[in-house]
């Protein structure tokens, strides 16, 4: 099997993934509040790092440096996420996933104050053709925006920022460091947040399985996603990923009679050719 074969095998998996996330967090919405379903995911993710840390011997890479710059990544992720569980509650999925797709664009917009790269014509003009994409998404007369489309696409922000405080960290943390800051750091974010008012519900009978998968599926997407991307270059498996989009829609209109959209996938393609084309433009430019 070549490469690219086996990555997009991975792309099936990490597609899967973010698909029943979606769902299992609409499911359980009417029990529990996005910051319940972050803590008990921080809670599941935490169980795991820490196992893997202590059969790996990894445990000597977790270190405190950094600490103020792992906070501003967590807190970036830990608000996105939130955002995004709430929006999956209140729009089309399908709609929720076209403005996560902008996420890499606003990463073109954010990098020069942030991480002081420069702002070329043709990243400025796929950060443009992103925005274009977001208008149709919302409709293009405007009416369409509401609550769930401005979390949606406020998100794809915190993503952004999430993917660049990352990016910093990488240069000097190794990935067990940074997962292991990730799920203590969002799990005690989930308790405060989730505990504020002095009531956090237990996951019931019902829920519960759709709480594990949320953790499961969370953790599995990235896996997939990171396997993905060691096989084949991000100009193969971006046009793979932007397969979640039919697939979330086939999904909201089977389980939730969710309507096929034109519009939503005509600002999706948008968006996805503002993404390849910047990916194309880099790709090119550093060959």
């Amino acid at each position: 099997m070549t490469p690219t074969a086996k990555a997009a095998l991975w792309m099936i998996g990490a597609i899967a993934s973010f698909s029943s996330m979606a769902v299992a967090g609409r499911e359980v919405s009417g029990e529990l509040d996005t910051f319940e379903i972050m803590m008990y995911r921080s809670l599941f993710g935490a169980v795991i790092v820490l196992g893997l840390a202590g059969l790996t011997g990894t445990w000597r890479q977790v270190n405190r440096d950094s600490l103020g710059l792992h906070f501003m990544r967590n807190l970036a992720h830990f608000t996105g996420q939130n955002l995004w569980f709430y929006a999956v509650t209140v729009i089309p999925l399908a709609q929720v996933f076209a403005l996560e797709f902008t996420s890499p664009l606003w990463v073109i917009v954010l990098s020069p104050l942030l991480l002081g790269e420069r702002l070329t014509a043709m990243r400025a003009f796929a950060a443009l053709m992103g925005f274009l994409g977001i208008l149709i998404v919302a409709r293009p007369d405007m009416a369409g925006i509401n609550s769930g489309v401005i979390t949606a696409a406020s998100s794809a922000i915190f993503f952004a920022l999430t993917i660049m405080f990352t990016k910093k960290l990488t240069r000097t943390q190794s990935i067990t460091c940074i997962l292991f800051y990730l799920t203590m750091m969002q799990l005690v974010f989930g308790i405060v947040a989730a505990g504020y008012d002095g009531d956090i519900a237990l996951p019931t009978a019902d829920t519960l399985p759709f709480v594990l998968l949320i953790g499961a599926a969370g953790l599995m997407a990235h896996f997939c996603m990171t396997n993905a991307l060691s096989l084949a270059p991000a100009t193969i498996v971006v046009p793979i990923d932007f397969v979640r989009l039919p697939a979330i829609a086939v999904v909201g209109m089977l389980l939730y009679g969710e309507p096929l959209d034109v519009w939503v996938f005509v600002g999706a393609l948008v968006i996805f050719a503002g993404n390849y084309m910047n990916l194309w433009s880099e790709t090119r430019r550093r060959g």
